[in-house]
């Protein structure tokens, strides 16, 4: 499967690209460094899943990424709170990622699912 056509890859690498964005004169360099990290990690993991042969493993990177969602979301509630990062974006960042994540769950199950 190409993961370039995955909307849920589309959307992480969206949003991926604006944590960059939105966080460039952030001056707290270990915390922007951080999330920025845990979001390039959300697609990147997507695509490397996608092209790997064995469900299990397409499975297992997919995980990967939830499991970077989670941890993007959770540094984006503590931008929110210390004032790092706008409420109104943040809120929306964490919109995104849940979402995402219901995306990633429906996909790994398709996946399992495929015979």
């Amino acid at each position: 499967m190409n993961f370039e056509k995955l909307e849920v890859w589309k959307r992480s690498a969206r949003l991926s690209a604006d944590i960059y964005k939105e966080t460039t004169d952030l001056n707290d360099f270990g915390f922007r460094n951080q999330l920025t990290r845990s979001g390039l990690s959300i697609p990147s993991n997507i695509a490397e899943g996608m092209v790997r042969i064995s469900k299990k493993e397409r499975v297992r990177f997919l995980d990967i990424s939830r499991s970077s969602i989670a941890e993007t979301r959770t540094q984006i509630y503590i931008g929110i709170e210390i004032k790092y990062i706008d409420a109104a974006i943040g809120r929306a960042w964490v919109s995104e990622t849940e979402e995402l994540s219901k995306m990633l769950t429906s996909l790994m199950h398709r996946i399992e699912a495929d015979s």
